[in-house]
C-alpha cells in the first residue's frame, strides 16, 4: 500500500512541476512582452522600438545557448535579469528588474513575500527565454 502511495505522489509532484513549468513559461512570455520587448523586441531579436535610442547595442535573447556552446547559460541569465548581485546586462542600460518586482509587492506582501514574488518573475522569465533559443 505504502508503495501506490508513493507512485501515486511522485505521479502528482511530476504533473505539478510539469504544470508550475507551464505556468512559468506562460507567465514569462506575458512578462517579457511587458518588461522586455521594446528593447529586445516581440522576437527577442534585439530589434525593439527603444533599442535606437540605447547608448548599448541590444542583443538578441535568442543567441544566448548559442553563444554558450549550446548549452542556456541560467544561472548567469537570472542574475542578469535580477540585476542586484553585481552582474550587469548591457552596461548600465539594463533595468533592476529584481528590485522593481520586489517593490511591486513590498507593502502587500513584506520583505520576505515580496522577495519569493521577485525571484519568481525573474525564474519566469529565465524560463521563457530558455525556450525562445535559437538552433
Amino acid at each position: 500500500m505504502r508503495f501506490a502511495s508513493f507512485i501515486t505522489a511522485a505521479a502528482l509532484t511530476g504533473a505539478a512541476f510539469t504544470a508550475t513549468t507551464a505556468m512559468a513559461e506562460e507567465s514569462g512570455q506575458a512578462l517579457y512582452m511587458d518588461a522586455c520587448a521594446s528593447c529586445h523586441g516581440t522576437a527577442a531579436m534585439g530589434d525593439g522600438p527603444m533599442a535606437a535610442f540605447m547608448s548599448v547595442n541590444v542583443p538578441s535573447l535568442q543567441d544566448l545557448s548559442q553563444n554558450n556552446d549550446g548549452v542556456f547559460p541560467m544561472l548567469e541569465v537570472i542574475h542578469i535579469i535580477d540585476g542586484r548581485t553585481g552582474v550587469r546586462g548591457h552596461g548600465s542600460e539594463m533595468p533592476v528588474w529584481g528590485r522593481q518586482f520586489k517593490g511591486e509587492m513590498l507593502d502587500a506582501a513584506g520583505i520576505y513575500g515580496s522577495e519569493i514574488y521577485a525571484r519568481g518573475k525573474v525564474l519566469s522569465l529565465a524560463y521563457y527565454l530558455e525556450t525562445i533559443q535559437s538552433e
